[in-house]
């Protein structure tokens, strides 16, 4: 049971946080205070809170600073590669997004990849874990770690997303225009290598 009420505690740090940081409305700043504080409550009713300054480590992320974590879904089809068009910005990734307070890896992967392109899919192997600073052209605001997990499709259909508008499939020499940010060309010529050689381990930096 304390293992549950410390799995719920940091969810509702996550969620506060993310809402603090996100957004605009006065009322609802409020409201993630309020969320915040509900989850010190629970931390310091916990046999983890062992001391004042424990609790207040884990309950502001701010004093500590590490690598943020997204995950990228990796799924081929006949040769080809899965991609989304973001509506952000028009152009093409792998799906995928931030990982999620309670979920592993792989079941971020698998999330991602029903919200974004329409498809049921099960998590196959790690392919990847690259540090962003490393191998994109973009600078970016956090450091960050990116996870390459390899999904099966199992069912669904192709489609858009929240965040998405539609998902393809295409082959190594018919890429579409790509959105920088999330995934690059060099990322994807790997995936295309792996594939020819699916024997290949895990690369990392």
């Amino acid at each position: 049971m304390e293992n549950k009420w410390l799995k719920w505690a940091d969810r509702l740090q996550a969620i506060s946080q993310a809402g603090l940081a996100h957004s605009k409305d006065v009322y609802n700043l409020e409201r993630f205070e309020q969320l915040r504080e509900l989850g010190l409550e629970m931390l310091n009713g916990s046999v983890f809170a062992e001391s004042e300054k424990i609790t207040t480590l884990f309950a502001d992320a701010t004093r500590r600073i590490t690598p943020k974590v997204a995950v990228r879904a990796v799924i081929f089809n006949e040769g080809k590669l899965l991609l989304v068009r973001e509506r952000t910005d028009g152009n093409w990734a792998l799906p995928g997004g931030w990982a999620d307070i309670g979920l592993s890896p792989a079941e971020v992967a698998v999330k991602e990849i029903k919200e974004e392109s329409g498809f049921d899919a099960v998590p196959v192997r790690l392919l990847g874990l690259l540090d962003k600073r490393l191998h994109y052209p973009l600078p970016a605001p956090y450091p960050e770690y990116v996870l390459f997990i390899l999904c099966e499709i199992v069912g669904g259909e192709a489609g858009g997303g929240l965040e998405t508008s539609e998902a393809r499939f295409f082959t190594e020499n018919g890429l579409p225009a790509l959105s920088e940010s999330r995934t690059t060309r060099t990322q994807l010529q790997t995936l295309f290598a792996w594939l020819r050689e699916p024997d290949k381990e895990a690369v990392f930096d």
